[in-house]
C-alpha cells in the first residue's frame, strides 16, 4: 500500500476530464448535521485550485480517497471540513508567525535567494483576483496545511521503518523492471459485434428516462482582453496590463449585483467587448467559446436565478458570461435515440468481449508459465503478440534526479503508468489480470526486477526513508480521516 501511495504522488486520472472550477447544481450534502451548500462547495473548489497552484501537499493528503476526477474536489471539501473540526477538538491552532514563515517557503514565491517579494506581489495581484480571493485565503490554506502536518505528526508518533522493509521497498520502486505485455485493441473486436433491432428496442425501454436530447444554451459575454500589441508584452509590463483588465472585470461583476443591472449597458460602461453566441451544446460549443473550453463549461453552470458568471481568466483575457436562453433536454423517440443506442451497445459489447478474452489470456499465461512453457509460445498459442517494454523503474530515483548526469532516459511506451501501477505489487514471474486502457486493454507479465546495488541503496537510503516514513504517516492519516468521516455523519446529496 505504501508503494502504491508513492506511485500516486503525481496524481493522474484515467477518466473523462472535468473542469475543477465547474460548479455542482445541488448542495453537496450534510456533515455534522448541517448542509454544505453549493456556494460553500464552489468556494472550496476555488481553494483547491489555489492550493494546487501553490504546490501544497495537502492537496494530495485530502484527496487520497478520490476514485475519479469529480471525486477529487468533493473529497477535498469533506476532508478539509473534517480536518478543521478535529483540529479544534485537539486544540491545534497555528500561530500567525508560523503562518507567515510557511508562506515564505511556498514554491511560487521563491527566488534564487529565498523568498521573493516581487513574485509574491505578482501572484497576489494577478492570480488571486481571478479566483475571487485575496492574501487572506493564502493564509487560510497555510493554516490548514500546518494543522494537517501537526495532525500527521501526532497520529504517526512511534512510526518507524525497519531496514528490511526499507531495502525491499527501495528495490521495488527504483530497481529496473522487465515487463512483457499482451495488448488487446478494441477495433479488433468491433467486427464481431452485431446489434439487432430487438437489442435496440430492449435498450430503449430500459433506458428511456436517460435517453434525451442535449440541453442547449445561448449566452452573451463580455471580454476584457489584451490587444494584439499587449500580447507581445512580457514581465511586469504584461502583469500591469492584466491587472487593469482584472480590475475592470471585477468591477463589472460587482456592478451586475445591483438591482435591475443591464448586462449590455454595463459592458459599454466598463469598456468591455460584447458578443453573443448561437445555441450550443456542451459537446459542441459555440465557435466563439471553443478555444477556451472552460467558458462553455461555465455556461452550463448558469441558471435563470443566477444568470451571471464570475470573471473567468484565460491567458490573454477575462470573460463574464450572461445566460440568455436554455433549451431543455427532451425525451428522444426510439428512432431519434437509435444512433446513441447503437454506439452504447457496441461499446458495451466490445468491453465485454475484451474483458473475457483478456481474462482467458491471463489464465493461459499463468498456466503455461507454471507448466514451464516459454512465455512467447504461450502468447503465440493465444493468437496475440508479445511486446516487451523497455526496462523501467516504477518511479524516478530522487538521487538520480538531483545528479542529472545519472538520470536515465525516460521510457516511451503506451500506457506506461497503467503498466507500472498494475505490476507494482507483483513478484517476478507473476501475471496481472486484464487491465482496461484507453484503446483497449492489456495483460502484463513481470519477468524480472533487477536488484539494487548496495552502494546505490546506501547513497539514497536517508532521503528514501524520510519520504517513505512520510507516506506511512499519510496512510495512517487517511485511515484516521475515514474513521472521523463516519463520525461526522457525511451524507452526500445525489443528483
Amino acid at each position: 500500500m505504501i508503494v502504491i501511495a508513492i506511485l500516486a504522488i503525481p496524481f493522474v486520472f484515467y477518466f473523462n476530464k472535468t473542469d475543477f472550477n465547474a460548479a455542482r447544481q445541488t448542495d453537496l450534502g450534510r456533515i455534522y448535521n448541517r448542509p454544505v451548500t453549493r456556494v460553500e462547495f464552489q468556494r472550496s473548489v476555488r481553494l483547491l485550485n489555489l492550493a494546487s497552484r501553490l504546490g501544497m501537499s495537502m492537496v494530495q493528503d485530502l484527496t487520497m480517497g478520490a476514485k475519479s476526477e469529480s471525486d477529487y474536489y468533493v473529497e477535498f471539501t469533506w476532508n478539509r471540513l473534517i480536518l478543521q473540526h478535529e483540529a479544534e477538538r485537539f486544540g491545534i491552532r497555528p500561530t500567525q508567525t508560523e503562518i507567515v514563515e510557511f508562506v515564505k517557503t511556498l514554491a511560487p514565491f521563491r527566488g534564487a535567494s529565498g523568498f521573493d517579494l516581487g513574485k509574491y506581489t505578482e501572484f497576489t495581484q494577478t492570480m488571486l483576483p481571478s479566483l475571487g480571493f485575496n492574501e487572506s485565503q493564502i493564509e487560510e490554506l497555510v493554516a490548514d496545511q500546518l494543522t494537517l502536518n501537526r495532525m500527521k505528526e501526532l497520529l504517526g508518533t512511534g512510526t518507524q521503518v525497519a531496514e528490511s522493509e526499507s531495502k525491499e521497498s527501495y528495490g521495488q520502486l527504483y530497481g529496473k523492471t522487465d515487463v512483457a505485455v499482451v495488448r488487446l485493441r478494441s477495433e479488433d473486436f468491433q467486427k464481431d459485434v452485431k446489434i439487432s433491432d430487438e437489442d435496440i428496442a430492449k435498450y430503449y425501454e430500459s433506458h428511456k428516462a436517460q435517453l434525451k436530447s442535449d440541453e442547449k444554451r445561448k449566452v452573451e459575454f463580455v471580454t476584457f482582453g489584451l490587444t494584439e500589441q499587449d500580447k507581445k508584452l512580457t514581465g511586469k509590463e504584461r502583469v500591469d496590463v492584466l491587472q487593469k483588465l482584472a480590475n475592470y472585470a471585477n468591477d463589472f461583476t460587482q456592478a451586475l449585483l445591483e438591482k435591475n443591472a443591464n448586462f449590455g449597458e454595463l459592458a459599454i460602461k466598463f469598456h468591455g467587448a460584447l458578443s453573443a453566441t448561437g445555441e450550443f451544446t456542451s459537446a459542441a460549443p459555440d465557435p466563439q467559446l471553443a478555444s477556451n473550453p472552460q467558458l462553455s463549461q461555465y455556461a452550463f453552470q448558469l441558471t435563470q436565478q443566477e444568470p451571471f458568471s464570475d470573471a473567468i481568466q484565460t491567458p490573454d483575457a477575462f470573460y463574464v458570461l450572461h445566460l440568455l436562453a436554455i433549451t431543455e433536454a427532451k425525451p428522444l423517440t426510439l428512432e431519434e435515440a437509435k444512433p446513441k443506442i447503437v454506439d452504447a451497445l457496441k461499446a458495451e459489447r466490445v468491453r465485454e468481449l475484451m474483458a473475457s478474452k483478456g481474462a482467458d489470456v491471463a489464465r493461459q499465461i499463468r498456466e503455461g508459465l507454471k507448466a514451464g512453457t516459454p512465455l512467447e509460445k504461450v502468447v503465440e498459442a493465444s493468437g496475440l503478440k508479445l511486446e516487451r517494454v523497455p526496462p523501467f523503474s516504477l518511479t524516478e530515483n530522487p538521487i538520480q534526479k538531483i545528479e542529472k548526469d545519472k538520470t536515465p532516459k525516460p521510457v516511451d511506451a503506451p500506457d506506461l503508468q497503467m503498466i507500472k501501477n498494475a505490476v507494482a505489487e507483483l513478484s517476478p514471474g507473476d501475471t496481472t489480470d486484464f487491465v482496461p486502457t484507453g484503446t483497449g486493454g492489456l495483460v502484463a507479465v513481470l519477468e524480472k526486477r533487477e536488484p539494487i546495488e548496495p552502494a546505490t541503496y546506501a547513497e539514497g537510503r536517508g532521503l528514501f526513508e524520510s519520504q517513505y516514513l512520510e507516506r506511512k504517516r499519510a496512510i495512517i492519516f487517511y485511515e484516521w480521516l475515514q474513521d472521523r468521516r463516519r463520525a461526522a455523519g457525511v451524507h452526500e446529496a445525489t443528483g
